[in-house]
């Protein structure tokens, strides 16, 4: 149960890191017409709930897709399922360490409707559904995994906008590179074991 509670740290900071962008974007000194959120009267709890509803719900269901596909797979290549789970969770590793190293400072502001955290919540889940496959080798059940998956990504990103309206986009970075060291390990853990 620990090591799921560790993937679903490791697995919340790419939204974690969003969520510190949106945050630092959305400076309470603006005023109503300089507000980049699309509504001009848009509170920082209103962004802190829809981000953390937004990535939550998408990173605790897309371990299911990755769950299935990876069954589908294991009655093909059982003798190198530790392998596959090896090398899906080193990609996302490596994917997260890379996007670490890019600065949101440099890109333009976006309006910030429910069609663009929609695009947001689908990107940053991606790596979910990637280790959803290996979730068949930590021997929980499905159903909880993914509740304490998304239950984590919320709390991660609600409190990461407030963390982002603090501290700005220098906490960003940090987050996702420590996700990809994390999961790293895990995938060490599963060949090794």
């Amino acid at each position: 149960m620990i090591e799921l509670l560790i993937i679903a740290i490791a697995l919340s900071m790419d939204a974690f890191a969003v969520s510190i962008a949106l945050g630092s974007k959305n400076n309470s000194r603006n005023k109503p017409e300089e507000n980049k959120f699309g509504n001009p009267f848009i509170s920082i709890l209103s962004l802190a709930l829809m981000s953390g509803i937004y990535f939550g719900v998408f990173q605790g269901l897309m371990p299911v897709v990755g769950y299935y596909i990876g069954q589908g797979v294991m009655l093909w290549m059982e003798q190198w399922f530790g392998w596959i789970a090896f090398v899906l969770l080193m990609v996302v590793a490596i994917k997260m360490m890379l996007e670490s190293f890019e600065s949101e400072a440099d890109k333009p502001i976006q309006q910030y409707t429910h069609k663009l955290m929609l695009v947001l919540a689908i990107a940053t889940s991606i790596d979910a559904m990637a280790a959803g496959f290996s979730l068949m080798l930590l021997n929980v059940s499905l159903i909880i995994a993914c509740v304490i998956i998304g239950v984590t990504t919320f709390v991660f990103s609600f409190a990461g906008v407030y963390l982002g309206k603090k501290t700005g986009l220098w906490l960003e970075n940090k987050a996702t590179l420590f996700g990809s060291i994390v999961l790293m390990l895990v995938a060490f853990k599963i060949l090794l074991y």
